[in-house]
């Protein structure tokens, strides 16, 4: 079959009808010597019978295939050895999906060694089919600890290959689409896998004993993972890549500077990929800002003076947005969270209508969501003025939260509600003592604390906390830190001046003038802010990109960098007793607004333009009745007829 061919698979609904017609060939090998096994008398050892018995197996299980599945795998072996983007990419985004639908939905993919006949053995075809093998399993069905041990070495075949190659760079090409989803997977099983670990209850001993051996304690280790990550980038040489773009240099200079491997597609997207695996995987160990430092040459790509280096898959974005954001979040900088979050969703709204029929549109919605969760909670903690779309969707999703969240300790169940839905599922570095088993057993059935033999806090007990509920607990703190802020902010928005022992007065019973003045120390500690973005609170679109690039850009600066600045439109001074606010109410600003509209407005009136004339029931020459009985004659003689050109409501305008 030609590599020009169209695979029909993804060209007609029905696969099975479609793909008889496609002529390959499909030899299974025979056995040899066949009549050898019939003598009575031939004695067989142990292991010539074993391996008879798994040839058997194969074959029957071989046989058992659909057509169409054997048909695709040889075409797709086909297309990945003559390096075939196109082919490859149909394959692995049409193909392989619409099997999965028809064959595959609720079991799994057959096994590399059943297919390996196929492809003749390849090794490295089959170590990329058992990625996607794993990634279904993952994805579909549930996982068990065989799957889990199994896709990690799987994965340590693949990069050893990529990264250990004595030739040098590999001859594979393949779509960035599946390069990122193989990074991408590839830290979604280390996170699985660090969850599945850090739970010792409700665990077979068959899986206690391998997460107990030497193997368990390698697999999927933070220091495997981020081994991983940091091999791919320094050997793409991705940073000095992006740092010699920034600088303006030429393609030959460039190539220069990155070598052999940065040249290659292959290797520099799946550096820039791992860029972006690190900065995930920082997050979920709780390192934010280690995770921001790593992303200080790509940059986010989400302002106009950051642009991504390349076209990247549209999760690949929402994924760096999510994360920083997050960064930014736990940091305490709200105001770059939010312009994370704002300028990522408003690239979801544009693209949506182009990557609705993305087999990942549901993934990406799903983190979409939780930005706007995330953003809800930096409205409440840091009140910002925001881009008016996501504003409004952000109102629509968790008006009624945000409202609950505004009234200090009572909101605190609505805050780390929407805390857990909407961020990472944290892990932690350390797994449980698999290998102690009397540890582990003190640490699955705790003595309880009026116990004789509950031990001392410096007796050296073990105690893991969920590093979710840890970082939570973080949050919520700074949450009931602020509780006080909206009850005083209400009260001295009525006022240009106050006294001290009046505004006392108007709270809560029990409340003396000191406890007074740290709550008001609270809320002036609370209108400022380390932030990247000059004016933030209320700069518009024009002075947010100037900020941008003097203040954040993706080059010759850090995404750790930052000033102090004020975030509130509140602000007091205290004289002795007296309590002087100053109000500074921020104009609306007019100029996006008159945009958006004149935009609209144009639109309206081209389409207008563009409208045919409706179509005059009445033809040529006829004549009506009137009113009073006199008839009508033709008046098209009094104007002169239109000869050419479309009809259209309207006529140019010069």
């Amino acid at each position: 079959m030609s590599a020009q061919r169209v695979a029909l698979w993804a060209a007609e609904p029905d696969l099975d009808d479609d793909i008889n017609d496609v002529d390959i060939p499909l030899t299974i090998p025979s056995y040899q010597n066949a009549d050898l096994y019939d003598d009575p008398n031939l004695q067989l050892d142990e292991s010539a019978l074993l391996a008879a018995q798994a040839q058997i197996a194969q074959q029957t299980a071989l046989a058992q295939l659909p057509d169409v599945v054997k048909r695709f795998i040889v075409h797709f072996h086909q297309a990945v050895l003559d390096n075939n983007l196109p082919e490859i990419t149909l394959a692995y985004e049409s193909g392989w999906n619409r099997l999965t639908e028809k064959f595959y939905a609720r079991t799994e993919w057959p096994e590399a060694e059943i297919i390996a006949p196929l492809v003749n053995d390849d090794q490295i075809f089959l170590i990329l089919y058992r990625e996607l093998y794993y990634r279904h399993v993952y994805s579909r069905l549930q996982p068990d600890i065989d799957d889990r041990f199994h896709s990690y070495e799987n994965s340590c075949e693949l990069f050893n290959y990529l990264l250990n190659s004595d030739g040098g760079p590999v001859p594979l090409s393949l779509p960035p689409q599946w390069l990122w989803d193989i990074i991408d997977e590839f830290i979604y099983q280390f996170q699985s896998f660090a969850l599945y670990r850090s739970r010792p209850a409700n665990k077979t001993d068959e899986e206690l004993t391998m997460l107990g051996s030497e193997g368990g304690a390698q697999a999927w280790s933070s220091y495997s993972v981020l081994n991983v990550l940091y091999s791919l980038i320094q050997k793409s040489r991705v940073n000095e890549w992006l740092k010699a773009r920034a600088e303006g240099k030429t393609e030959e200079e460039i190539d220069e500077i990155v070598g052999e491997y940065g040249t290659k597609p292959l290797y520099r997207q799946l550096g820039y990929f791992s860029l972006i695996g690190l900065l995930r995987v920082h997050v979920l160990l709780g390192d934010f800002t280690l995770a921001l430092k790593v992303m200080d040459n790509a940059g986010l790509g989400l302002c106009v003076g950051e642009k991504a280096p390349f076209t990247a898959p549209t999760a690949a974005h929402v994924s760096t947005a999510y994360h920083a954001g997050v960064c930014y979040l736990m940091l305490r900088r709200f105001t770059d969270a939010a312009r994370v979050f704002t300028g990522c969703l408003n690239w979801v709204m544009r693209a949506r209508q182009y990557h609705t029929r993305s087999y990942q549109y549901d993934q990406i919605n799903k983190t979409a969501d939780r930005m706007y969760a995330l953003l809800a909670l930096c409205q409440t903690l840091a009140p910002t003025r925001l881009d008016d779309n996501v504003t409004n969707a952000v109102r629509e999703k968790y008006g009624e939260q945000m409202t609950r969240m505004g009234r200090g300790e009572e909101g605190l169940g609505t805050f780390e509600e929407i805390f857990l839905y909407a961020c990472p599922k944290f892990i932690t570095a350390n797994p449980p003592p698999y290998d102690d088993p009397n540890a582990l057993a003190l640490l699955i059935n705790p003595p309880t604390p009026t116990s004789p033999t509950s031990p001392t806090a410096t007796s050296g007990t073990l105690a893991i906390t969920d590093p979710t509920q840890r970082h939570l607990r973080a949050l919520s703190a700074h949450y009931l830190a602020l509780s006080p802020v909206p009850t005083l902010r209400s009260l001295l928005k009525l006022y240009t001046s106050l006294d001290a022992r009046k505004l006392t007065g108007f709270l809560d019973a029990g409340v003396d003038d000191e406890e007074v003045l740290s709550w008001m120390m609270v809320m002036k500690n609370a209108g400022r802010c380390v932030g990247r973005v000059r004016g933030a609170a209320g700069a518009d679109k024009d002075e947010k990109i100037g900020a941008s690039a003097a203040n954040g850009g993706s080059t010759g600066s850090s995404l750790l960098d930052g000033e102090w600045m004020s975030i509130s439109d509140l602000n007091f001074v205290i004289d002795e007793n007296m309590i002087h606010i100053a109000e500074s109410t921020v104009g609306r600003r007019y100029a996006g607004w008159f945009i958006r509209n004149s935009e609209h407005a144009a639109r309206v009136l081209d389409g207008l333009r563009a409208s045919p004339l409706p179509v005059s029931l009445t033809p040529p020459g006829a004549r009506t009745q009137g009113k009073g009985g006199e008839s009508k004659g033709d008046t098209s003689k009094d104007t002169a007829p239109r000869t050419s050109g479309q009809k259209v409501a309207w006529s140019k305008i010069v």
